[in-house]
């Protein structure tokens, strides 16, 4: 074959080589590039949306643009996709380091609380002077919570004391699972005016978190308790009881919050049995509204009820107190 004729036929040999190969590549389903159907613009939108690191402001932003562009659906999954498991990484991050804060925590470390005041004075037909404070301290760990709590009510009418009374406890908690939980508590109170200058408590037992979100929290718990009471008139009894508790925090809108905290102990001669109404039964209760004033302040009004079902000689059973007060969160 000649030279030429033999150079025309590889030419056209290495065109239709290179002309089938699509063809073939086609045929075989290579897949073929796709550009992205998303306008720029929106996935501006998106990535800025991505940068805040909520949740709530990337779904609502990733929902509109499904709407918009039904055709991009696929590609917006994706960036949602890449931004949850972006989320949850940081989430898991910031939990591992605050768990090992905790635990590296010394004794006097992360500790919060609220004091609260409240004053009254009144003069001409009656001359009457009231006071009321409070203290809680809060130090919450990754098993461990500790509660202390402090309480003062002093009035006097007429240059006469007609109320005193004194509370102090502390009830550190372990957490056993997530909504069980064990409780010790030790307990003082004082209040002459309803017979008795001294009582301790000591109590031990199980709680659980019945409801555990961010605007309503529910817990109970119930236990044995040693009391010991120290009276007026100079007589002493100490005895075996049950104690039942409650706790109850409610965020009904935004900055008021109702607060029910209801404590009863009841004696039956000696025996350890949840016996309402037996020869000594006691209830504290105090049904509290909370309204956010700042950061730090706010008001507090409250009404509490302590009854004693077996008052000493020339004593009332129920003693109840309204306050209102001014709160200070730190």
């Amino acid at each position: 074959m000649p030279l030429r004729l033999r150079s025309l036929s590889l030419v056209s040999l290495c065109l239709a080589s290179g002309l089938a190969a699509p063809v073939l590549a086609q045929e075989e389903g290579a897949p073929e590039p796709v550009k992205s159907a998303l306008p720029d613009p929106v996935r501006a939108m998106l990535e800025a949306a991505a940068e805040t690191g909520d949740a709530a402001t990337f779904g609502a932003v990733a929902a509109t643009a499904k709407k918009t562009n039904p055709d991009s659906a696929a590609e917006i999954a994706a960036l949602e996709k890449d931004f949850n498991e972006a989320r949850r990484e940081r989430e898991a991050l910031a939990a591992t380091v605050k768990e090992r804060e905790l635990r590296e925590a010394g004794l006097f470390d992360n500790w919060n609380g609220r004091g609260e005041i409240g004053a009254f004075r009144s003069t001409g037909n009656s001359d009457n002077l009231g006071l009321t404070a409070a203290l809680s301290l809060d130090r919450e760990g990754v098993d461990w919570t500790h509660k202390l709590r402090g309480r003062a009510d002093y009035q006097r009418s007429r240059g006469i004391t007609s109320r005193e009374q004194y509370f102090a406890s502390y009830e550190p908690r372990y957490q056993i699972e997530d909504r069980l939980f064990a409780y010790g508590l030790g307990q003082f109170e004082s209040n002459v005016f309803q017979g008795f200058d001294q009582r301790y408590a000591v109590s031990g037992g199980l709680g659980y978190k019945v409801v555990e979100n961010d605007s309503l929290q529910l817990s109970v718990k119930g236990g044995p308790a040693l009391r010991h009471t120290e009276f007026v008139n100079g007589d002493n009894e100490s005895s075996l009881a049950a104690l039942l508790g409650v706790d109850f925090d409610w965020t009904f809108a935004e900055g008021l919050k109702l607060t029910q905290d209801a404590n009863a102990v009841a004696e039956a001669g000696g025996q350890a049995v949840a016996l309402i109404g037996g020869p000594s039964t006691t209830l504290s209760l105090i049904t509290g509204l909370d309204a956010k004033v700042s950061d730090r302040i706010s008001t507090r009004f409250s009404y509490s009820v302590d009854y004693d079902s077996d008052p000493p000689l020339n004593a009332v059973s129920t003693d109840t107190l309204t306050r209102f007060t001014l709160v200070y969160g730190f």
